[in-house]
């Protein structure tokens, strides 16, 4: 079903009642994202790596919400270790009886080679693993609500993707924007793959993707912060010149999240240009003809079942 040409955060329906739980939930499209949530009545759980840095998130989207200040609660998250993702689900599964929105926003961007807590290629495990551990411990809440919801956040760099499952770990070869589009395009395969299982197995919780397109973050600032030459620092400049706010590029993933109209497996991007910006529009996956690729999806989890020591409950065929 198609997207209304200008859909916008008044679009979003009342959510008074619903819990929403935003990864990455201080900054960039996390915040604009729980700012728009709490404003239709959420109560938003922003999940954050750094206590301080989380604290200002909260205080920021205060200054946009003050009348949601019961309503937003820190969690503490770091998706590079699979000790924290299992606390924080171990904490929100004994505190509360529903989860309405999981919303797979963190991430990191093209940064040197290094290695989560648990030996992964940091971008890998903390783009894709460490997502897709949060959602299989909180699975059971997520099937106990009715209608809940799982988005997962890409990038058009999942275009650029490819799964090396012979090297996943960059370690004969790394190349840091190589290993950004294979976790894009993982987080792509999990969110269609996801949908599947869970279409077989007749819940009513869907699975959804969005990308923002261009959007101005903290992302490109850490990236080139990270390893960057003159050419790199001045393409910087010129992508942010062309990129719309993190207001704007945190639409489709809200429209993922909320709308009534988004589809089970839908995946939502701008509608402009090269869904570069724009509102959001629902975006054929031929992004990408590797998202269509059911034996690399099924592939990609069962490794990182494997990789993070659990098995979902869900049917795969």
């Amino acid at each position: 079903m198609s997207v209304k040409p200008r859909w916008n955060v008044q679009d979003i329906p009342d959510l008074s009642g619903r819990l929403a739980l935003v990864t990455g939930a201080n900054s960039g499209l996390g915040l604009a994202s729980v700012v728009a949530l709490a404003r239709k009545g959420a109560r938003v759980l922003m999940a954050c790596r750094h206590p301080d840095r989380a604290a200002r998130g909260r205080d920021a989207a205060l200054a946009q919400v003050p009348e949601a200040a019961e309503r937003l609660e820190i969690v503490s998250l770091d998706l590079t270790s699979l000790d924290s993702v299992r606390t924080c689900a171990r904490t929100i599964l004994e505190r509360f009886d529903r989860l309405d929105i999981l919303m797979n926003n963190a991430g990191i961007m093209a940064i040197p080679r290094g290695l989560t807590a648990d030996g992964f290629e940091i971008q890998f495990g903390t783009n894709h693993l460490g997502h897709f551990a949060l959602t299989g411990l909180l699975l059971p809440l997520l099937l106990q609500t009715p209608a809940s919801r799982v988005v997962t956040v890409t990038s058009a760099a999942a275009e650029f993707g490819v799964i090396d499952f012979d090297d996943l770990m960059g370690e004969k070869r790394y190349r840091r924007w190589s290993a950004y589009s294979q976790s894009k395009l993982a987080n792509l395969l999990f969110a269609v793959e996801l949908q599947r299982r869970l279409s077989l197995s007749g819940y009513s919780t869907i699975s959804l993707a969005a990308h923002p397109g261009i959007a101005a973050t903290n992302l490109q600032r850490a990236s080139m912060a990270a390893e960057a030459s003159k050419f790199q620092i001045a393409s910087l400049k010129g992508f942010l010149s062309i990129a719309q706010t993190a207001d704007q590029g945190a639409l489709p993933q809200l429209y993922a999240a909320t709308d009534p109209q988004a589809e089970p497996g839908g995946f939502y991007g701008p509608r402009g240009f090269l869904q570069m910006k724009g509102s959001p529009a629902q975006i054929p996956l031929r992004l990408n003809r590797r998202g269509r690729d059911e034996a690399t999806r099924r592939r990609l989890w069962e490794v990182s079942e494997a990789l993070i020591g659990f098995r979902y409950p869900l049917a795969d065929s």
